[in-house]
């Protein structure tokens, strides 16, 4: 259990949202493997989670989504301080090597960003209003999971 790993691992506020992210993720019916990081809604990946409670990036936790937020689906509408939120959690691309080195251009909320990650955000050790954007971004994606 991811509980496991958060209790051991993280402490103060930062063990506080962990846990309250961890019970968001069971009660919405989305599993954590950690040995892959992968959180998944009927069988597709919503999102990664990383708790390692390290002082370097990506600990001592990340929350990374991706997904299409060039714009606000109409049924499900996002208000400017989580716009806000969002843009502040833009995943710049570090050029790690991987498949989007390095980076591309995107669009997030009509706002334009170069040198985007292919995971378009990481929440790294997110406070409480970060959660609730994070929260959001993965409530878009696993509605795509729905369909």
């Amino acid at each position: 259990m991811i509980e496991n790993t958060i209790n051991a691992t993280l402490t103060g506020d930062t063990l506080a949202n962990a846990l309250n992210f961890a019970a968001y993720l069971r009660e919405n019916e989305m599993p954590v493997d950690e040995n892959s990081s992968e959180v998944t809604y009927r069988g597709k990946v919503v999102c990664h989670m990383y708790v390692d409670g390290s002082a370097q990036y990506p600990g001592p936790w990340t929350i990374w989504t991706d997904g299409d937020y060039s714009s606000e689906p109409d049924d499900f509408p996002i208000d400017d301080h989580t716009k806000q939120v969002a843009w502040a959690n833009v995943n710049i691309c570090g050029n790690c090597g991987g498949s989007c080195s390095p980076g591309k251009s995107a669009t997030i909320f009509g706002r334009e960003f170069d040198s985007v990650c292919n995971a378009v955000m990481a929440f790294n050790n997110p406070d409480a209003q970060a959660l609730e954007c994070a929260k959001k971004m993965i409530e878009m994606k696993r509605r795509g999971a729905e369909s």
